[in-house]
């Protein structure tokens, strides 16, 4: 028998949120568009959630990708937020370019995919529309997950090596079928740019609990209570155990579906938003749009940290 530990779904590469989270706040974005738009989106809706996780496979394949998914803002220190420019040029005139990469561009990278969506809107490049989309929809989920505006992005600082796959794909896996998401109609937004900083600041602020009440949590179970055991794949491997599972997202108060269902909303007010600024353009006459698939060359000199 082969065992291995793996405290989130089997995928090839790993990805974040989780392919079930990453395709399921795609999908569910896509209902929350008005009329004029979810008639060419409902027709795509598989596209939108099977390639919700493009950007992670990207990750591995194309250069300049992984640093697209997250921002240590303790890296900055504690008044990070305060002073890193909101404004790309402003940010690389303060600390480079190559300094910001580094430690994650996250809120500016998904701003310029927002902006690449509008442009493809108003030339109704249905091919481009799509998969921008699916793209801004990943790269929005990621930002408003706590462990991702951490140098501490998977535990590996305070001995909880795995809490990330944990926390955004093996808790989702179990329990989001019973998260209601629905978030309502999609609503314009005034400062786009802004609003993905708040929801950093807003995911950040969360950083301490994830981790807190992981390690409390582990000091009332065993490491046989811990993790089990799971047939995936024709592997037999080690997992965080449904118990302890529950038990953390109870602990966490709603957290991970509260994260959820603000990056559902999130991504379709970001979606009308870019429609809008590009003048409403009729998208009935794009029906029936297809889009090349991706050729993801992984590339081994890569180096790609597991988030």
């Amino acid at each position: 028998m082969i065992w291995i530990f793996l405290p989130f779904l089997i995928s090839e590469p790993p990805i974040t949120w989780g392919f079930y989270a990453h395709s399921l706040i795609n999908r569910l974005a896509v209902f929350s568009l008005p009329e004029e738009m979810i008639g060419f989106y409902k027709p795509q809706i598989q596209y939108i959630t099977e390639n919700a996780v493009n950007p992670d496979r990207r990750r591995y394949a194309v250069e300049g990708e992984a640093e697209k998914h997250y921002i240590d803002l303790d890296y900055y220190g504690d008044s990070a937020l305060q002073t890193l420019p909101k404004y790309w040029n402003e940010a690389v005139e303060k600390f480079t370019e190559d300094s910001l990469r580094m430690n994650g561009i996250g809120p500016w990278s998904a701003y310029f995919s927002f902006l690449n969506l509008t442009k493809a809107f108003e030339s109704k490049n249905s091919a481009a529309i799509l998969r921008l989309s699916a793209d801004l929809g990943h790269y929005i989920a990621d930002l408003n997950v706590p462990l991702h505006t951490t140098v501490n992005y998977n535990g590996q600082l305070t001995d909880q090596v795995g809490i990330h796959g944990f926390w955004e794909s093996r808790v989702p896996e179990l329990q989001a079928k019973d998260y209601p998401l629905w978030v309502g109609q999609a609503e314009y937004v005034e400062k786009p740019q802004l609003a993905l900083w708040e929801a950093v600041a807003v995911a950040h602020a969360q950083v301490d609990s994830v981790l807190f009440i992981e390690k409390e949590l582990t000091k009332n179970f065993s490491p046989d209570q811990k993790f089990s055991y799971e047939e995936r794949n024709k592997l037999t491997v080690r997992v965080y155990s449904r118990e302890f599972t529950e038990a953390y997202a109870q602990a966490l108060d709603g957290q991970i579906e509260r994260q959820m269902k603000k990056s559902v909303k999130m991504i379709a007010d970001f979606w009308f938003t870019a429609w809008v600024n590009a003048g409403q353009p009729d998208l009935f006459d794009l029906n029936g749009a297809k889009v090349d698939e991706e050729d993801f060359v992984v590339k081994p000199e890569l180096k790609v940290r597991d988030h």
